[in-house]
C-alpha cells in the first residue's frame, strides 16, 4: 500500500464503499456511477475488478509509473533556452510556430505555454470571456475592405512609423501592408491605387473618421458625408462606397489584426537584422504578407468575387490631389511660388480665363487638365516635361499644315491678288 499516494488510496476506499452499497441493493449501479462521477460503463468495469482482485483491483496501477508522453528533459531545456536567448519577445503562439517550423520541435501549444509560464518566462493571464461578434463577415471577397494605420515602434527603437494595412472583411486576407512616415492622404491613395491595380474595383471601404477620409464636423454639427475629402472624391469617381466607423470597437476586425502585427512583425524584423524602412517594406511585400495570410486568412462564406476589372479609368488622375485654378491672360497659372506656363494647344488658340484643374500626382509631378485634355506636365519645381514638348511639336506641325493649305487655295484663286481699284483691295 505504501507504493500508492494517499489520495489514490482514499479514492479507492470511496469507490469500494459505493460498490458495496450497490451490491447490497441499497442503490442501483446507475446511481453508483452518478455518485462517483463516472460513466456507468466504468462502474461495471470497476465491479469486475473488485470481484476478481478485491480492494487492490480498485487501485490505479499506473500510479508511480512514468507517463509514456513525458517530454525528455533535454527537449525542455532546449525549448526554454531558445525562448530566453533568441525568441524572448515573441508571444507564445508565434514562438510555438517557430519551434515547429524552424527547429523541428513538435510539442503542443498548451504544453509550450505551460512550460514557459512555469519557468516564469511568460506571465499568466486570466481567462477572457468569449468574444461575441455582432456583425457577420461579408460573404464574398471584394464586398468590403478595411483600411487603417497603426503607429508603433516597429524597429524596437525610438523611431515611430505607421503601418498601413488593407484587408478583406470576408477572409481577413491582407492585400497591402507598408510602413510609412505617417498616415496621410498621399500614403492612403498610394495604398488604394495599388490594391485596385492588382485586384480590381471593390464595393466599399470601411475606415475610421480621420481627416483624410472624412470632413470632421465642428462641435455641435451633424456629420455630413457629402463634404468629400480628396480620398472621398477619388473613391466616388470609382463608385466605391465609404463607410465610417464611429468607435474603435466597430473596427474590431482590423484592431485585432493590428494586435497580431504588433506582436509579430518587430520580432521578425529583429531576427533578420532589418533596420530601415525600405528593407522592411521589401520584406513585407515579397515575403511576410504571404506568410501572414497563410497563417490567418480564412475562406469566404461563398465562392466567387465582388471585384470587377477596371474599365478605362485614369488612375493617375483619380489618385491625385485636385486643385482648381483660373488661367491668366498670358496663359500661365500661379501655383504657390511657381508660375506654370501653358504651351500652345492644337485645338484652342488660348486658354486665358479658362478654369482648369492642377493635378498633384503621387510621384510628385504636376499636370494641368482641361476636361479630358492634358495641357502640360511639370516637375515639382515647375519645369516642363514629356507631354508638353509633344503638344508644342503637334501644334507647330498643324499650324504649318494650315499655312500650306491656305497658300494652295490662294494660288488657285483667279481674283487673287486683287487689282488696283478693285473693291476688295
Amino acid at each position: 500500500m505504501e507504493a500508492y499516494p494517499r489520495l489514490e488510496v482514499e479514492r479507492a476506499m470511496k469507490v469500494q464503499e459505493v460498490i458495496l452499497r450497490a451490491m447490497s441493493k441499497q442503490i442501483t449501479w446507475w446511481e453508483a456511477a452518478e455518485i462517483v462521477g463516472v460513466h456507468e460503463r466504468t462502474m461495471r468495469r470497476w465491479r469486475r475488478e473488485f470481484e476478481r482482485y478485491g480492494y487492490t483491483g480498485l487501485l490505479d496501477r499506473r500510479s508511480g509509473q512514468p507517463s509514456p508522453r513525458r517530454v525528455p528533459v533535454k527537449t525542455v531545456e532546449a525549448v526554454l533556452q531558445l525562448y530566453r536567448e533568441k525568441y524572448y519577445d515573441f508571444n507564445v503562439r508565434h514562438f510555438h510556430q517557430k519551434l515547429v517550423a524552424d527547429h523541428g520541435i513538435e510539442l503542443s501549444y498548451t504544453w509550450v505555454k505551460k512550460a514557459l509560464q512555469g519557468a516564469g518566462l511568460v506571465k499568466k493571464r486570466r481567462d477572457r470571456s468569449r468574444h461575441r461578434k455582432r456583425r457577420a463577415r461579408r460573404p464574398l471577397v471584394g464586398m468590403m475592405l478595411h483600411i487603417d494605420g497603426s503607429p508603433h515602434q516597429w524597429f524596437q527603437d525610438d523611431r515611430w512609423y505607421d503601418l498601413i494595412v488593407i484587408l478583406d472583411d470576408a477572409t481577413s486576407e491582407i492585400y497591402y501592408a507598408q510602413l510609412v512616415e505617417a498616415e496621410s492622404t498621399r500614403t492612403v491613395m498610394r495604398a488604394l491605387r495599388e490594391v485596385i491595380e492588382s485586384r480590381g474595383l471593390f464595393c466599399s471601404l470601411y475606415s475610421d473618421r480621420a481627416s483624410h477620409f472624412f470632413q470632421n464636423p465642428k462641435k455641435g454639427e451633424a456629420f455630413d458625408r457629402r463634404q468629400l475629402t480628396q480620398v472621398g472624391r477619388a473613391l466616388k469617381e470609382l463608385g466605391i462606397e465609404m463607410i465610417p466607423a464611429f468607435s474603435p470597437q466597430a473596427r474590431g476586425r482590423s484592431e485585432r489584426s493590428f494586435g497580431t502585427w504588433q506582436g509579430r512583425l518587430p520580432q521578425e524584423l529583429r531576427i533578420r537584422h532589418i533596420t530601415d524602412v525600405e528593407q522592411a517594406n521589401r520584406f513585407l511585400r515579397d515575403r511576410y504578407v504571404q506568410e501572414f495570410n497563410r497563417q490567418f486568412a480564412i475562406s469566404a462564406a461563398e465562392p466567387g468575387t465582388a471585384f470587377v476589372p477596371l474599365a478605362g479609368q485614369d488612375l493617375d488622375r483619380i489618385f491625385s490631389l485636385h486643385h482648381e485654378r483660373l488661367v491668366q491672360a498670358d496663359n500661365t497659372i500661379r501655383w504657390g511660388n511657381l508660375i506654370l506656363q501653358i504651351e500652345p494647344s492644337p485645338w484652342r488658340l488660348s486658354m486665358a480665363r479658362c478654369r482648369v484643374i492642377v493635378y498633384e500626382h503621387l510621384d510628385n509631378t504636376l499636370s494641368i487638365g482641361y476636361g479630358p485634355q492634358t495641357l502640360g506636365r511639370y516637375t515639382r519645381d515647375g519645369q516642363l516635361i514629356g507631354r508638353s514638348s509633344k503638344v508644342r511639336k503637334t501644334a507647330t506641325a498643324k499650324k504649318s499644315a494650315l499655312e500650306r493649305e491656305r497658300g494652295r487655295f490662294l494660288r488657285g484663286n483667279p481674283w487673287w491678288p486683287p487689282q488696283h481699284g478693285d473693291r476688295h483691295g
